[in-house]
C-alpha cells in the first residue's frame, strides 16, 4: 500500500502488527513492513532503532488495549475488596485466553519478549501487580483484609495465580474448567485474606 505522508510511529506499529499475525514472529522482518508501508527500510529505523525495539513497541501496544478494563475495574470501590479481587482475577484471566485465541502470532511475539526478561513483559507484570495491590489495599483499609503490606500479598496472590495468568501455562487456559479452577483458588485465597470481622460476610 502506498505511504501515508509523513510517516508515524503508530502507522508502522499498525503495519508491523499486521506483519507478524501474517508470518508470525520468527519470520516478521522490517523489511516485511517497509514493503507494506511502501517506504525504505531506513525510513522504519528513524522511528524505531532495531527490530528488537519495534517488536517491543508493538507488543507493548497490543498489551496495553485491556490495561484500562482491567485498572477500572481494579480501582471501582463501589464493587467490595473480596468482589473485586474475584472479579479482577476472572478478568486477567480471560483477556489472555482472548489474546492468545484471537492473535497467537502476537501472543507468541509477548512469549519471545517474556523469555528475553525484556522490559515489555517486566512493566506488564509491575503494573497488573500494581492494581492487584491497589484492590489489597483497599481491603486493608476497610478491614475486610488482613495485611500489613498490600504490594507484598499482591505478590503472593499472583504467585498463587499463576496457572492463570503466566505463560508457562498457556496452553491450560483453553481448558472447559479452567475457570472453575480459578474460582476454587480465589475462595481459599479469600479465605486465608479475610479478616475475622468480615470471614463471616460472604463476597
Amino acid at each position: 500500500m502506498p505511504a501515508r505522508s509523513p510517516l508515524d510511529a503508530d502507522t508502522i506499529l499498525a503495519a508491523t502488527e499486521e506483519i507478524l499475525r501474517r508470518h508470525g514472529p520468527d519470520k516478521a522482518t522490517v523489511v516485511d513492513v517497509a514493503r507494506a508501508l511502501g517506504v525504505t527500510h531506513a525510513a522504519v529505523y528513524k522511528h524505531f532503532a532495531s527490530k528488537q525495539a519495534l517488536r517491543e513497541a508493538v507488543t507493548r501496544r497490543w498489551l496495553d488495549r485491556n490495561r484500562d478494563t482491567l485498572a477500572v475495574l481494579a480501582a471501582d470501590r463501589t464493587v467490595p475488596p473480596a468482589r473485586r479481587l474475584r472479579a479482577w482475577l476472572h478478568a486477567v484471566l480471560a483477556v489472555k485466553q482472548a489474546k492468545i485465541r484471537e492473535d497467537p502470532e502476537l501472543f507468541a511475539a509477548y512469549g519471545i519478549l517474556a523469555a528475553a526478561h525484556s522490559t515489555v513483559a517486566t512493566d506488564h507484570v509491575a503494573d497488573l501487580l500494581g492494581q492487584l495491590a491497589a484492590i489489597i489495599a483497599d481491603g486493608a483499609a476497610d478491614g475486610s483484609f488482613r495485611t500489613g503490606d498490600a504490594a507484598a500479598t499482591a505478590r503472593v496472590v499472583f504467585h498463587a495465580t499463576a496457572k492463570f495468568n503466566h505463560l508457562a501455562h498457556a496452553a491450560e487456559w483453553q481448558n472447559p474448567g479452567i475457570g472453575a479452577e480459578l474460582d476454587e483458588v480465589c475462595s481459599l485465597l479469600l479465605e486465608g485474606l479475610q479478616s475475622p470481622a468480615s470471614a463471616t460476610n460472604k463476597e
